[in-house]
């Protein structure tokens, strides 16, 4: 009967690991998608095409979004497209503003601010979750050491104190 335990671990610990990488390549990317925008929008308010914006912060925030940036500013300097580059961009509201700004001339400074507001927002709501989670998951530690600590300091010396005092 105990050897269903390692199987099952064997099953669900690529499965288990493969969602854990993915929700911290979320996390990292809603955190660092304000900053980016913000880039964006100060190179473009400068005066900077989309293209050239892009290649200028490409290479800036590192991390899965930089990488991204990265790889789609190489695309841009080879001669591809804004919008062939914003594909390999990970998919968020930002890249589809600059496609909309590509393809149709929308403009681009309202947008970014919308796309910056929304993305403080997840990433204080993330934030928020974060900590009213953090109780639970200190309730474990918290019971498995202060409270026997809390017996052996307090409880068993009354105890024993008062055996000790039963004894003729």
């Amino acid at each position: 009967p105990l050897a269903v335990v390692p199987v099952a671990w064997a099953v669900l610990a690529p499965t288990l690991a493969a969602r854990r990488s993915r929700r911290a390549l979320e996390a990292a990317v809603a955190d660092q998608l304000p900053d980016v925008v913000d880039l964006l929008a100060l190179t473009t308010s400068a005066g900077l095409p989309t293209a050239a914006a892009l290649c200028v912060i490409g290479r800036r925030p590192g991390g899965p979004l930089g990488a991204a940036l990265d790889r789609a500013a190489a695309h841009i300097e080879r001669g591809g497209t804004v919008a062939n580059a914003l594909a390999l961009v990970v998919d968020s509201a930002g890249a589809l503003t600059l496609a909309a700004h590509d393809r149709y001339g929308t403009p681009l400074a309202p947008a970014l601010e919308r796309v910056a507001i929304e993305s403080r927002l997840h990433r204080r709501r993330q934030a928020e979750e974060a900590a009213r989670r953090l109780p639970v998951m200190l309730l474990f530690p918290l019971v498995l050491t202060t409270l026997p600590a809390f017996a052996l300091l307090t409880v068993v010396p009354l105890l024993a104190g008062s055996f000790g005092s039963l004894s003729p």
